[in-house]
């Protein structure tokens, strides 16, 4: 089993906005009446309004969680002009904004292949983890994922910048397979599970106040 280090995206600002935009967005409005298409829309709002942000400030990494946000959401093309915001055209911007950013053009040549995808199930239900958890001062916290075999897993927890994150993976026994402890608040876990399988990615907050954690894998 491979081990590899930190490739991701410090954009624990860009997550900050990202959940900001969607409270107010969705203020009063997700009750059980809401259908699927309807919150669709609103995760299209909130994709917007952070590209915007991000392309104010030129930081790729929101120009990315947009995209992503975009890719999540199932739209028909109908017939007229072709659609200007999509999932394709942010990671185009934000190639231009990366440069030579080995961990930013990594995070954009994944989300360009929809067909990589490390976790075929965790804690949270099917398909790679999205998540926010808050963290007391040294708390720690674990959750299950099942890894699909011959494929590349990695997994990032994304702190608001107030302390220290630890992230550490662990294979179906036990066994530390990737450990993340920089002293930073934008932990990274590469591994590659020759084999499917569980695995248990824990996370721990090492600082003496409580933090807000996005936890995301591919």
């Amino acid at each position: 089993m491979g081990i590899g280090g930190r490739t991701w995206i410090g954009a624990g600002l860009a997550i900050g906005l990202l959940l900001g935009c969607a409270a107010v967005a969705t203020a009063g409005q997700e009750d059980a009446s809401m259908t699927p298409a309807a919150r669709g829309v609103t995760q299209v709002l909130t994709a917007a309004e952070l590209a915007g942000w991000g392309r104010d400030r030129g930081d790729a990494g929101a120009l990315i969680m947009a995209a992503r946000l975009l890719a999540e959401v199932p739209v028909r093309q109908a017939d007229g002009e072709s659609p200007f915001l999509t999932a394709a055209s942010l990671l185009d911007e934000a190639a231009a904004m990366a440069g030579d950013n080995p961990g930013l053009v990594d995070a954009i040549d994944r989300l360009r292949d929809p067909l990589t995808r490390g976790v075929r199930s965790s804690t949270f239900g099917a398909g790679p983890v999205l998540t926010v958890k808050s963290l007391q001062a040294r708390e720690r916290w674990a959750f299950d994922v099942e890894a699909r075999g011959g494929e590349i897993l990695r997994v990032a927890a994304i702190g608001d910048g107030d302390t220290n994150i630890d992230l550490v993976v662990r294979d179906a026994r036990g066994a530390v397979v990737c450990r993340d402890g920089f002293g930073d608040h934008y932990p990274v876990c590469t591994v590659s599970p020759r084999a499917g399988g569980q695995m248990q990615v824990d996370i721990v907050n090492r600082g003496d106040v409580w933090t807000k954690v996005q936890v995301l894998s591919n």
